[in-house]
């Protein structure tokens, strides 16, 4: 499934008009043709560093130049649900040779998970979630009826039907290792999960980073970040990562062309 890019260049301009515009020296005119898609690559690199931006990253981005190669991986499914105006991904990782797969989140329908699961003839053995946002768990109450799997989520965002996990906690499904991180900020318990045993390694991260941008710091957006640095773009540069929105990515390619990081890792 080719699935676009969650954000441009113009939904990551984060700041009132007015005051990115007297940071940036530039009138509040041009910030909101900006805002609008305008084109304008001096504006965009005065801009860049107001906003603790990597400005070749924003511009690449806003050129419409990058996008994350394709990844297809045996074991990993992505199933991509339309929620109102958006849509959501979810994940499916089994064992290619035990046949046991966990499911991480549920997007906004089941239904593709499920299918998945019977086609491919799979015993899910686990349901983890990112977070507790409403367009990640939307159909979990079917999901755990129909798999019979437990539900785990981060002990700083419980949620009613699942069982809480700190950080560190570890699973072990088949030949998978699967390792919980705390990379909060866009939500209060937001969980990374690192899992090992497929041809890459491969980090679930919720809503913390996407391809090319992350996803607002609604609880502390100096925390999102400082998680993202230290947990996802510390892992090895062929890590795949899988977001709530958007394509895959890797960690190599987030550190060069994701705009909030590229420069500082």
């Amino acid at each position: 499934m080719n699935i676009p890019l969650e954000d441009n260049f113009s939904d990551v301009l984060e700041i009132s008009d007015s005051d990115l515009a007297e940071k940036a020296r530039l009138d509040a005119n041009t910030i909101r043709k900006l805002r609008s898609g305008h084109f304008d690559e001096l504006a965009l690199f005065r801009v860049a560093p107001v906003l603790g931006l990597g400005a070749r990253a924003l511009n690449d981005l806003a050129q419409n130049e990058y996008r994350p190669a394709a990844r297809e991986i045996d074991g990993l499914a992505v199933l991509n649900t339309p929620f109102h105006d958006m849509r959501v991904n979810a994940f499916l990782v089994s064992d290619p040779k035990s046949r046991k797969a966990i499911a991480f989140d549920t997007g906004a329908d089941c239904r593709p998970i499920l299918d998945r699961v019977a086609k491919e003839k799979l015993a899910v053995k686990l349901i983890l979630l990112t977070h507790a946002h409403t367009d990640h768990i939307a159909d979990l109450g079917r999901l755990k009826k129909e798999t019979g799997a437990p539900v785990y989520i981060s002990e700083r965002e419980s949620i009613p039907g699942a069982e809480t996990i700190p950080e560190g906690h570890e699973f072990n499904v088949g030949n998978l290792k699967i390792k919980a991180l705390l990379t909060w900020g866009h939500s209060r318990g937001g969980m990374t999960f690192f899992v090992a045993g497929l041809a890459r390694p491969v980090a679930i991260v919720g809503d913390s980073i996407f391809a090319g941008s992350m996803g607002g710091g609604n609880v502390s957006y100096k925390d999102a970040i400082k998680n993202n640095l230290e947990k996802i773009l510390t892992l090895p540069n062929e890590t795949v990562i899988c977001p709530g929105h958007g394509p895959l990515t890797t960690v190599g390619e987030e550190k060069q062309h994701n705009p909030f990081f590229a420069g500082r890792v």
